[in-house]
């Protein structure tokens, strides 16, 4: 029998341990790229998750959003020698016809020169402003100057001594009403009118 001494030799390790330290390998490789990827679309989620707000909350208030305007209409403008007036006296006042005709023209109005009411007309307490056809505005504007009396259309025959307007298209049948008194402030017959318009903004 040898002396000599015989070295050890290692055992090979068997094959399930190899195995099974390839496979925590691949798992563990699997796992870190998986949470690299969840990670990812964790932040980005985060990251655009604001402007997504954003972008939400201003469309809603868009959608939302009624805006109040103010749309003004103004009156027409009537130039005050555009157009003739007569005055008819029909109040049984004597003069009172020619004071008016003198403060409308100190007005800025043209009026021809003062008449009476003929024969058939009887004496008015209440003044009316006639008017020919197309002459509605113009009537209106008088009737204002002289306190918001009333408008109605001319009538026929025309109710003056001389049966005509001459070139006048509006008639002011004086009554005692304003007859002899100053002309005071003129009322606005047409005044500037306000109206709120709702417009909602549509969503885009």
């Amino acid at each position: 029998m040898s002396q000599e001494r015989r070295r050890p030799t290692r055992a090979p390790l068997p094959r399930s341990s190899a195995s099974n330290s390839t496979l925590s390998i691949v798992i563990a490789v699997v796992a870190v790229v998986l949470g690299f990827f969840i990670l990812r679309d964790i932040s980005q989620d985060g990251s655009s998750s604001p402007t997504a707000t954003e972008d939400t909350t201003a469309t809603e208030q868009a959608t939302e959003e009624t805006i109040a305007t103010e749309t003004t209409v103004a009156a027409p403008t009537i130039p005050l020698t555009s157009f003739k007036i007569q005055v008819a006296n029909a109040s049984k006042i004597s003069g009172s016809a020619g004071q008016l005709t003198t403060e409308l023209q100190g007005r800025g109005y043209i009026v021809q020169p003062a008449l009476n009411a003929n024969d058939a007309t009887p004496k008015q307490n209440t003044t009316v402003v006639y008017y020919l056809p197309g002459s509605e505005a113009q009537a209106a504007l008088v009737a204002g100057e002289l306190g918001g009396v009333a408008t109605a259309p001319m009538p026929a025959p025309i109710p003056t001594d001389s049966g005509n307007l001459g070139e006048a298209s509006v008639l002011i049948m004086l009554g005692t009403d304003v007859a002899g008194k100053p002309l005071g402030t003129p009322v606005p017959t047409a005044p500037p009118a306000t109206a709120a318009t709702e417009t909602t903004v549509a969503e885009g």
